[in-house]
């Protein structure tokens, strides 16, 4: 039988993947290792496994101890997985900012989350950094990681990631291309290869907003800025970045970042997070400009399933600026003037036999329940049909606690796509246009479908 004894034995040992719809066919020879074939799903498990060993080895780290870690949340599920594996407990912070996912994903390892502000300087006490460490303190007998410091994150990847590259490709590496987070990867992947052919460039990724690039390029650290792309980039110096390894440094922007990861997605088949796409784009103007003969390698440190309501919405994308607009349907607030009807309402104390009859009057099966002026419910002809069939109450009882959470509520300035969208994921019944906290109009799938009918006709004509 061909077996492992945990699931730690199949860290590392990730593939290279030739890129070849993506990469320009008159440059070099692109390819990618995805990371995220990792079992906890990034490049940040081989990091997790060869620090905490070393720390068990040293007498650091010992049985039932506590690790502790501030993280963007790959290192934290690295991390999580070999203390499940190993008996520890596990405790991280981690930035607002960060995929639910991901946070999520920490839970159910059985790790204890605290979220903390992004928008706060690196030595903030609020910051996920200096919370780490407060924990730490407080913890007695626990472990604090310290990525961003550790001289052990480097030499995970010197001792795993290079050595890996170097035979996978042969010893035939131009140029090997990676976002900088901790900057553990780059700087022990880098090490190594540099060492086996001094030739090699290094070629780093930084998000705007970050302090490496400024600094890599002027000596002078800038003032950090907020960003969206996750697990690159940093707002403080780290020590477990090596800057002396690195030849070039690319800036790359969050729209470059998704609109990249999208694309190794739908047209490599390569499902990957934001930073793997900021290194993808990277990489892509770096085969183009290395041209024929050259082999560039990028290290993909995440997957998109960690991106799901982000990256790979839709709405959010829209919502952020990151997806251009096609030609526009309309705005809701155009559907609301298309439809003719009064807003016809009720408040929680209107009795059952007074919404009946309104509806009855007006010809509606729903009707939005108002408190102080704002939409708090539906209740519809499914409703009050479940409560007279029941026959335990009286038609004289108050419709508030009849009303249900369908109801949703949207502002007149989006688009009808934004509208369509809400209605498909949230399988809502009707939506509440509500402007300047006033009720402005109710609307229905069927309001949708008649105001694009009416829109598809006209044009047609």
């Amino acid at each position: 039988m061909d077996t492992k004894a945990t699931i730690l034995s199949y860290i590392g040992d990730t593939p290279l993947v030739r890129l070849r719809r993506i990469a320009d066919p008159s440059g070099a020879d692109l390819w990618v290792k995805p990371e995220f074939l990792n079992p906890a799903g990034s490049i940040k498990d081989r990091m997790a496994l060869y620090i905490i060993e070393k720390a068990e080895r040293e007498g650091k780290l010992k049985p039932g101890g506590t690790i502790i870690e501030n993280t963007s949340g790959n290192t934290g599920m690295g991390v999580a997985m070999v203390a499940a594996v190993k008996g520890y407990k596990a405790i991280f912070t981690i930035p607002d900012k960060m995929s639910s996912e991901k946070i999520n994903t920490l839970k159910a390892y059985g790790a204890k989350v605290i979220v903390t502000p992004t928008n706060v300087p690196a030595d903030s006490p609020q910051s996920y950094y200096e919370t780490a460490k407060r924990l730490h303190r407080e913890t007695p007998g626990s472990f604090y990681m310290n990525q961003y410091h550790n001289p052990d994150n480097i030499e995970a990847h010197y001792h795993t990631t290079g050595p890996e590259i170097w035979a996978q490709t042969g010893g035939k590496i131009d140029y090997l291309v990676a976002g900088i987070g901790t900057g553990g990867t780059l700087s022990g992947a880098g090490r190594f290869l540099k060492e086996k052919y001094p030739g090699l460039r290094i070629v780093a990724v930084d998000p705007r907003g970050s302090v490496f690039y400024d600094y890599w390029k002027t000596g002078k650290l800038p003032h950090p800025e907020v960003y969206k792309v996750e697990g690159i980039g940093e707002d403080m110096l780290v020590e477990a970045l090596d800057m002396s390894v690195i030849d070039e440094m690319y800036q790359v922007d969050d729209g470059q970042c998704f609109r990249m990861a999208r694309r190794l997605t739908t047209e490599e088949g390569l499902f990957a997070g934001g930073s793997s796409g900021g290194a993808a784009h990277v990489a892509v103007e770096v085969a183009k400009k290395a041209g024929k003969g050259k082999n560039v390698v990028c290290i993909l440190p995440d997957s998109g399933t960690r991106y799901l309501s982000k990256i790979y919405s839709d709405e959010w994308m829209r919502d952020n600026g990151f997806l251009e607009a096609g030609p526009s349907l309309g705005k809701v607030e155009d559907i609301v003037a298309s439809v003719s009807r009064q807003v016809i309402t009720a408040g929680p104390n209107d009795t059952v036999i007074e919404v009946i009859e309104r509806m009855k009057q007006h010809d509606i099966s729903q009707l939005p329940v108002m408190a102080n002026g704002v939409p708090t419910g539906l209740i519809s002809e499914v409703d009050l049909l479940n409560y007279m069939v029941l026959g335990k109450h009286r038609i004289s009882d108050p419709v508030g606690p009849l009303a249900s959470e369908e109801l949703f509520t949207v502002s007149p300035e989006i688009s009808v796509e934004q509208l369509a969208e809400k209605f498909a994921l949230d399988r809502r019944t009707a939506a509440a246009v509500v402007k300047d906290g006033r009720l402005v109009g109710m609307l229905t799938k069927i309001d949708i479908i008649d105001f694009l009918a009416k829109k598809f006709r006209s044009a047609s004509s």
